[in-house]
């Protein structure tokens, strides 16, 4: 009996494990789950995109850039500055130059003062800025409800993960979900810190832009386009700069074959020299 005894207390001892394993199985299935979390130093971070100019080989992509210019004039335009930009820098790089002096005679420039000391307005010409869409910051934030649109010079570059930032940004916006208050005057989109923009959905629907080329005016190829020439509006030197680097590192490499085989040539008699010693004949 005893031996019995002895035997019957691992089955009852596994029995009250498996009874606690379950109740605590339980009690982990009641717990509420944590709430999720938009942090504002850390928003979720954009998807990689494959943008044709992220390769070291590859140069703008000119149409894209064209295309992505009229987005911008269109669409961009009347909320955002590119005060950096002048129109001359597009000529013979993104449009012929007739072309654009008939942009940009198409915008009324203030200009002066004449010899009676006023201010005059006059048709743009290509040495000129873009026009900004407000005359100051605060006339700029009064119709914006606060909120200041910042300029586009040099965006791409100023912000982390740029080209993708602004293409998940473009497109990112959504229904904001339970338990997130937004109010009047903000649009939710997951990936603007904080996850509450004041920007309206500027690409809200297919075909805003007529592309002179006939390419599909859908919002996800105009969101490419504009990103693409704000890439372009912040390194208009790039193709250069990337076709010098490209011709430096092919120099290098050069140089380092022409200097090993010199090395070897030079050397190879003294490192491979056989010395044999004999003892001396008297």
């Amino acid at each position: 009996m005893a031996s019995l005894r002895f035997l019957a207390r691992p089955a009852r001892y596994g029995t009250a494990a498996a009874a606690a394993a379950a109740t605590a199985a339980a009690a982990t299935a009641a717990a509420p789950a944590p709430a999720a979390r938009c942090e504002d130093k850390d928003p979720p971070h954009p998807p990689r995109y494959p943008f044709w100019i992220k390769s070291i080989f590859h140069a703008h992509e000119i149409p894209s850039v064209r295309r992505g210019y009229e987005v911008y004039r269109q669409v961009c335009a009347t909320c955002h500055s590119m005060k950096q930009l002048h129109f001359r820098h597009l000529v013979n790089a993104v449009l012929p130059e007739k072309r654009m002096k008939e942009i940009a005679s198409g915008f009324d420039v203030v200009d002066g003062p004449n010899d009676e000391g006023e201010m005059f307005t006059r048709p743009g010409i290509l040495v000129d800025a873009f026009p900004s869409p407000y005359p100051n910051e605060e006339a700029a934030r009064y119709a914006n409800g606060g909120a200041l649109p910042p300029d586009l010079s040099v965006y791409t570059t100023a912000k982390h993960e740029g080209l993708d930032y602004i293409f998940a940004l473009l497109l990112g916006y959504r229904d904001a979900p339970a338990g997130i208050n937004c109010r009047d005057g903000l649009y939710y989109n997951p990936y603007y810190p904080g996850g509450l923009i004041a920007m309206p959905p500027p690409l809200h629907s297919d075909g805003l832009v007529d592309y002179e080329d006939g390419t599909p005016c859908t919002k996800s190829q105009m969101a490419k386009d504009v990103v693409n020439f704000m890439c372009w509006a912040s390194e208009p030197a790039h193709d250069e700069r990337k076709l010098m680097g490209l011709k430096a590192l092919s120099a290098c490499m050069l140089g380092t074959v022409i200097s090993g085989v010199w090395y070897r040539s030079g050397w190879i008699g003294y490192k491979t020299r056989r010395i044999d010693f004999t003892k001396a004949v008297m």
